[in-house]
Parts: structure tokens; C-alpha cells; sequence
């Protein structure tokens, strides 16, 4: 009942965050546009998180003290969302630039520049939005450490404490991998904002085995269960 309330009032609070600030010569998708991407994203990243937690807590016999202690740190960091979202929003997320060094800045991560040539005018032979990281490394940063959690509590219920005894022991593999792959995949977001390239492709090279290997270990599950 906590952690449901927990996520609840994050998901509200989302929405609470929205607050555009509309300009001279705004249209209303100008306005409302970024704000409404960020918001129905992390909205279902967030629906998604509590689904794993959901779906894992129904699957134990019983509650121990550490698996509380990474419950409640995983909730503590579920409450940051409707922060961080506002701190993406009031960042800038998306900016449109001249084509070419937009394509640089998106191919290597790097920082979008502050200023524009003068007049724009480099915006006449072709320019693109670019997704900006002013504000989306601390977002990424805090969605790895809930998937951490859910990962370590899920690790740790089923494989340590043994709290999830009747379930498949194909299934509880299958469901570590994924939490692990999830976690990958923001891993390698963030090493990739860093512009670690090289470090990024490893680890994309790692998810692509981790959703692999948990495809097989869904399908043995679903084969034991008749």
C-alpha cells in the first residue's frame, strides 16, 4: 500500500510539473509540445517501474529487512521524477539547429552550443531539432539507480533470501535479465551523454545478449508451465 501511494502521487505530480511559459510568436505546439513529451514518457517509464515491483512483490511469501531497505530506497527515488521532469522542461530538451552541427552534436553527444550564428542564418540551408542533455544526465542518472533497485531487490528476493519459492526457477531468471537489461540500456544512455562511444556500443552489445538470453529463458518458462 505504501509503494502504490508512492507512485501514485509521483505520477500526479507529474502532471503538476507542467507549467509552459508561452513567448511572443509561440504556436500552441511550440508551447505545449516539449513539456507533454517529457511528461507522457516519463509517465509510462514510471508505470513501467511500478508494473516490475508490482508484479515481483506479488510473487513473495514474505517481507524481510533488507528487501525494506531497497523498497524504500527505490521509492525515495521514484519521488524525484516529478523534479527531474521539471528540470528537463526548464532545461530545454529539444533545439533546433543548423543541420550540420546538429548531426555532430547528436552523433557524439556532445553539448548543444548556446548560441546560434548571428541572425540564424545558418538556419536557412537546413536545420533540425536536436535533443539536448542539458538536464537529461541527472534524469538518466536517477532512472539507472531505480533500476538498480529493482534489480537488487528482485536479485535478492528470489536468488539469497529465496522469498519467491513457487515460482518457475526459468521464470525468476527471465525476470532478472530483464530488470538487467533495463538497466543496461540507461547505462548505456548516460555513458553515451558522457560521449563514451566506445563504452556505450559495448554495452548496447550487452543488452542485445541480455534480451536474448531472457527470450529463451521466457520460453523455457512458458514450455514448463504447460
Amino acid at each position: 500500500m505504501l509503494a502504490d501511494g508512492v507512485f501514485a502521487i509521483a505520477l500526479t505530480l507529474s502532471a503538476v510539473e507542467l507549467r509552459p511559459e508561452a513567448r511572443s510568436g509561440q504556436s500552441l505546439l511550440d508551447v505545449w509540445g516539449v513539456p507533454l513529451l517529457v511528461y507522457f514518457f516519463s509517465f509510462y517509464l514510471i508505470a513501467g517501474v511500478w508494473y516490475q515491483h508490482r508484479r515481483a512483490m506479488a510473487q513473495l511469501r514474505r517481507i524481510d529487512a533488507p528487501l525494506t531497505v531497497l523498497t524504500m530506497l527505490l521509492l525515495s527515488l521514484v519521488a524525484l521524477v516529478p523534479v527531474l521532469i521539471r528540470n528537463m522542461i526548464a532545461g530545454g530538451v529539444l533545439h533546433e539547429m543548423p543541420l550540420g552541427p546538429a548531426m555532430h552534436a547528436m552523433i557524439t553527444a556532445s553539448n548543444v552550443p548556446s548560441t546560434l550564428p548571428p541572425g540564424n542564418a545558418a538556419l536557412a540551408h537546413g536545420s533540425v531539432y536536436v535533443f539536448s542533455m542539458n538536464g537529461f544526465v541527472p534524469y538518466a542518472l536517477i532512472m539507472l539507480m531505480i533500476q538498480s533497485c529493482l534489480t537488487a531487490a528482485w536479485g535478492y528476493a528470489a536468488f539469497i533470501a529465496r522469498l519467491a519459492p513457487d515460482l518457475l526457477p526459468a521464470r525468476t531468471k527471465a525476470w532478472l535479465l530483464h530488470d538487467l537489461s533495463l538497466t543496461a540500456v540507461w547505462a548505456t544512455l548516460i555513458v553515451w551523454s558522457l560521449q563514451m562511444l566506445w563504452l556505450a556500443v559495448v554495452l548496447l552489445v550487452v543488452v542485445v545478449a541480455l534480451r536474448i538470453t531472457e527470450r529463451r529463458m521466457r520460453r523455457a518458462a512458458m514450455a514448463a508451465e504447460g
